[in-house]
């Protein structure tokens, strides 16, 4: 197995901007550098696989995914009860670069399995978003779903390496963005 020189792992509300902020490390780290891995992406592909469903539309940010989010949360729960490590390997097997970002963490068994794997080169990151800012990027509560442990699972217990605000505000995010650049830049010019 693989080990990166740094492990950033990111979980956020839905919409809070999780894949915008990571995909603004990725571009500024260069793809040889930075790899953006989704836990979700092992997730939608077996589920995909097993229910004959198109995984590309279940990848994105559309009414395909939202139709069925909630039957694949119920599956890939079951899925974690049998092996809480299943799309955690999956997300990683054969990843090179030296700086991977989980770009999509939802639960406490998902940080446990990173932290206890890589150890001291995992760092945890939270990005937070209002409710109106959220609702104006086209979140819209929804029973079962923001309620569930795949939104709330790491609301608590969890100490945050980092916490980036992602308000909207380009200056603000800008900010934060250089700070955690920083201390990635310093890691990758760390002797192993």
């Amino acid at each position: 197995m693989e080990t990166p020189r740094l492990l950033l792992v990111f979980s956020g509300k839905r919409k809070s901007g999780k894949d915008h902020v990571t995909a603004l490390l990725r571009d500024r780290l260069g793809p040889d550098t930075c790899a953006v891995l989704r836990l979700s992406g092992p997730l939608k592909e077996q589920y995909a696989k097993e229910h004959g469903l198109d995984y590309e539309r279940l990848l994105d940010a559309s009414e395909y995914k939202e139709k069925y989010r909630a039957d694949m949360i119920r599956w890939g729960e079951e899925r974690r009860r049998a092996d809480p490590a299943f799309f955690c390997r999956g997300a990683v097997d054969g990843v090179k670069q030296p700086v991977w970002i989980i770009s999509d963490a939802r639960r406490g068994s998902d940080v446990d399995w990173f932290i206890s794997t890589y150890g001291a080169v995992t760092q945890t990151v939270r990005v937070t978003a209002s409710e109106d800012t959220r609702r104006a990027r086209g979140w819209v509560y929804t029973p079962d779903i923001d309620d569930a442990e795949s939104e709330c699972g790491l609301d608590h217990g969890v100490v945050f390496n980092w916490i980036i605000s992602n308000d909207g505000a380009p200056g603000a995010l800008e900010g934060q963005l250089q700070k955690l650049l920083d201390f990635i830049h310093s890691m990758l010019e760390c002797p192993l």
